[in-house]
């Protein structure tokens, strides 16, 4: 009987998760929809981005001040150049990428490039020697495997765009005049700029890794990275956005993806994130990833009239493919090499990325900054 309860309580608690995991990936999934119409909208994108960081960094903030008084070191003069250097990284590189890949790209193939962040985080991380690649072994090459496949995905998507695969009239070029006249000039800078950011996310969480070390309090390091990164956009704005009337929100609209792109992208995703990481693991929240791409297809078809390609299609396929081959390998190598990982002193950066164990939790990077 008491075995009966105990199966009662666990199932209801896996179901949570469940949902949880899946809201995540729809809060997510909606974020690139709302960027797309603020774009579509004519919002400016320095003004977008700097709106969203102050509405961040203002959610952020206090957390940090008060759950992290005890955590926090010193701040040095070398600890303040990382903090610069990641937000350039992090914040300035990987979000101003992230808009001028979505202004010439539709949201369905930028959340499908997205996928290709942990290759791209083994790579950087192996040519710094932060993560073994041992060829010998089944989840070694599973990783490498993976890798080639997501990268060969996104080349897929970059370099071929295909033909259409439903016959409409609703294209989201319709709604939006991009700055250049051939579709597949437009299709293929957009990739390169969703490539950009996807680098420049992968370095981001690399570069945190040893700045954790110097400064070990999660909050305080995404606040203050927030704050440089708005210092340093506000410095861009200065040269690019001098008409104060685009500092102006001038329709419900406008106002509407600010906030969510602030509150809910940048704030309730991120919690929930902590919130799925912490009961199921980096490793459950990482393998539901391609349920946003499925989610963003749906609603920038239903929403947009987005129009999807064979070429986007394969690419987007081989990059889940991708995904998930290095996923197993990251699991496969948690579950056969644990003296292995106790041997490199915590310098796996896959670790921090896709396989710890929940008492590591803490340290989980989130992706509300992407």
């Amino acid at each position: 009987m008491g075995r009966d309860q105990a199966a009662a309580a666990v199932m209801p608690e896996k179901l949570k998760l469940f949902v949880g995991v899946l809201a995540l990936q729809f809060l997510l999934a909606g974020f690139h929809i709302v960027t797309r119409a603020a774009l579509n909208m004519g919002i400016s994108k320095i003004v977008f981005i700097v709106y969203r960081n102050i509405i961040s960094l203002a959610l952020l903030a206090p957390f940090a001040y008060f759950l992290e008084k005890k955590d926090r070191p010193p701040l040095t003069f070398s600890l303040l150049v990382e903090f610069f250097l990641l937000a350039l990284c992090g914040i300035t590189a990987n979000q101003g990428f992230y808009l001028l890949g979505l202004y010439h790209l539709s949201p369905t193939y930028a959340s499908a490039i997205q996928n290709t962040v942990p290759a791209i985080t083994f790579v950087m991380a192996a040519v710094l020697r932060l993560e073994q690649v041992d060829l010998s072994r089944r989840h070694g090459l599973a990783k490498v495997v993976g890798t080639v496949v997501s990268i060969g995905g996104a080349t897929v998507i970059t370099l071929y765009k295909g033909l259409p695969l439903f016959h409409h009239n609703l294209h989201i070029e319709s709604l939006v005049t991009l700055s250049s006249s051939s579709p597949i000039l437009n299709w293929t800078l957009g990739c390169v700029f969703i490539l950009g950011h996807c680098l420049s996310w992968s370095g981001w969480m690399v570069l945190q890794v040893p700045v954790l070390k110097r400064y070990p309090a999660r909050l305080s390091v995404l606040s203050l990275t927030c704050i440089f990164g708005l210092l340093q956009f506000l410095v861009i704005a200065v040269f690019t956005e001098e008409d104060l009337s685009r500092w102006k929100v001038h329709s419900g609209g406008e106002l509407f993806t600010i906030l969510y792109a602030g509150l809910v992208a940048s704030g309730v995703a991120f919690a929930l994130q902590i919130w799925c990481i912490d009961r199921g693991g980096p490793l459950f929240t990482a393998v539901f990833q391609p349920v946003q791409t499925v989610a963003v297809a749906v609603m920038a078809a239903v929403i947009l009239g987005d129009q999807l390609y064979t070429g986007g299609i394969i690419g987007a396929v081989l990059i889940v493919v991708g995904l998930y081959f290095v996923l197993w390998g990251k699991s496969a190598e948690k579950k056969a090499g644990n003296q292995d990982l106790a041997a490199q002193g915590g310098g796996d950066i896959t670790r921090h990325l896709l396989g710890r164990d929940a008492s590591a939790k803490d340290e989980e990077e989130p992706t509300d900054l992407a």
